[in-house]
């Protein structure tokens, strides 16, 4: 199953294992911990949590979930940020191993986890996601069965990095704004587009994505007039007659069910014929993809099979394709990448420069405020 990234309030999110972001005694402590214990039933959690005792940073325990609706608690303690030098990130690895581990252990086919010490634990955000990005793929490259998912409260949570963050957001600005006309004059007068741009980046990562305030050039008031268009010469609406009627000659003739007889490969076709070319196995593209193995058989068992454009984008990463033989696969369920969209520029953006891992596409898309790339 897919790794995907929601913004809600974990107490709320229905999945067979919640994990906890716990202390050592675990106790009831303020943010993620305070909400799941209030949901789950104070009382009762308690209980439950003082009857094991304790859990060393790096680890997890197991509790019932009591009124979450899941039918397990996993509480996780992570490490309290120090500065980066009294191995945090060991610490934290070994946290989400632990987690997978009670995962595997309790057979669950679902998990949903927070953003483990990003909060009042003070442990980098980019940094913490980037622990949850490389166990996540880890875990899912062995054990596919399992659906993972990281809720994060608000958008924030997931930064992008000054570098990859300021680079989207000048890409977004020149394909989705600058050039689109309509747009670019709106953007003049402080419009919507304008608004929702510096809204949607500041408020994923205030911190690297700054406006710097310059303005788009106007749009000019004044419309040149028209040229008046030509006289038709009298013979072409003949001629143009006389073409339809031999076009219709032709298709009586059969020509149009030849064309149907030699139709180009299909999207399927085309994406096994990919992964031949390729050297890599089903397995690894879609997990690559990441797709779900039911979601895959169908693609390959459905010569017709029409994708949606997630789904198409997560397998052209998968494969590593350029631009154009993108275009080329989408073009194949009918779709494209153009610059009337967020969701394309930003996917554009990663290919363009190679990037072609798919959670940080992710984590771009999610930032944005855009849909995810894979099966959900």
């Amino acid at each position: 199953m897919p790794f995907a990234i929601v913004r809600n309030d974990i107490a709320r999110v229905h999945a067979d294992a919640v994990v906890n972001a716990a202390n050592t005694g675990l106790q009831e402590g303020g943010g993620v911990c305070g909400a799941i214990f209030a949901a789950a039933g104070r009382e009762r959690m308690r209980s439950a949590c003082d009857a094991i005792g304790r859990c060393p940073t790096g680890c997890a325990v197991v509790t019932p979930a009591f009124d979450l609706p899941a039918r397990w608690c996993i509480h996780a303690v992570g490490p309290v940020w120090q500065g980066g030098g009294h191995g945090e990130e060991q610490a934290l690895h070994s946290c989400y191993q632990s987690i997978f581990e009670r995962v595997l252990e309790l057979g669950a086919r679902s998990v949903a986890f927070p953003l483990i010490s990003a909060g009042i634990f003070g442990y980098p955000q980019n940094r913490a996601l980037a622990v949850v990005r490389e166990e996540t793929r880890a875990f899912l490259a062995e054990h596919d069965d399992v659906e993972v998912t990281l809720v994060v409260f608000d958008r924030s949570a997931v930064r992008l990095g000054s570098d990859l963050g300021h680079a989207i957001r000048e890409y977004i600005d020149d394909e989705y704004v600058e050039r689109n006309p309509h747009r670019r004059h709106s953007a003049t007068r402080g419009s919507y587009v304008a608004r929702e741009l510096d809204a949607l980046v500041e408020a994923a990562a205030p911190e690297f994505f700054r406006s710097d305030g310059a303005a788009f050039p106007a749009a000019s008031k004044h419309v040149a007039p028209a040229a008046p268009a030509a006289a038709a010469a009298p013979t072409a609406a003949a001629a143009s007659a006389g073409k339809r009627g031999s076009r219709a000659a032709s298709l009586e003739d059969g020509e149009l069910d030849v064309l149907l007889d030699h139709l180009d490969a299909s999207f399927s076709e085309t994406v096994l014929a990919l992964i031949d070319r390729s050297g890599m196995t089903d397995a690894e593209v879609y997990h690559r993809a990441n797709l779900s193995r039911q979601l895959f058989s169908k693609i390959r068992g459905k010569a017709d099979y029409r994708p949606t454009k997630p789904t198409a984008v997560a397998l052209a990463l998968a494969l590593e394709l350029d631009l154009p033989a993108t275009q080329d696969l989408l073009s194949r369920a009918g779709l494209t990448l153009s610059n009337t969209s967020k969701f394309d520029v930003i996917v554009r953006f990663f290919i363009e420069r190679g990037i072609y891992d798919i959670f940080r596409l992710n984590e771009a898309l999610f930032a944005y405020d855009q849909p995810l790339v894979g099966s959900f």
